[in-house]
């Protein structure tokens, strides 16, 4: 079976992306994996002492946005999985679209200055990716 990476984060692209993604898996009948990097901030780049978040904790709010983002999207006919993993957002989407027939990203991202066209983590998956790569632009272009 074919299978479709997406890669989300909490910004209106990725729901964008994964809206097309899945039109486009249904359309190819292929499955889809919803792909969210999780990570852990730095704690020297923190002014004062704060409790971190803990893995798990990561973990479980990268699944409710997998859950809130499916939510939002009618995924009748289409088998969709979650891939919620530990690292940089381009890295792990590389390595999950290895067996993929297509990689999708929203334009930008949470990250970066506003200005820019392509977020640094679309920029990264477009030169890297093992697969041919889909970027969802906003509406408004």
């Amino acid at each position: 079976m074919a299978k479709i990476v997406v890669g989300i984060d909490a910004s209106q692209h990725a729901r964008r992306a994964v809206r097309w993604a899945v039109d486009e898996a249904r359309l190819r009948g292929a499955d889809l994996e919803i792909v969210h990097a999780i990570h852990q901030p730095d704690i020297a780049a923190m002014p004062a002492v704060l409790p971190m978040p803990t893995h798990e904790q990561l973990e479980a709010a990268g699944n409710e946005l997998v859950d809130e983002l499916l939510a939002e999207v009618d995924t009748a006919g289409v088998t969709v999985e979650r891939y919620v993993h530990s690292g940089g957002a381009a890295g792990v989407l590389c390595q999950r679209a290895a067996d993929a027939e297509l990689v999708v990203v929203g334009a930008r991202g949470l990250g970066g200055f506003r200005g820019l066209l392509l977020g640094s983590v679309t920029q990264q998956v477009v030169a890297h990716s093992p697969r041919p790569v889909v970027v969802v632009v906003p509406e408004e272009r």
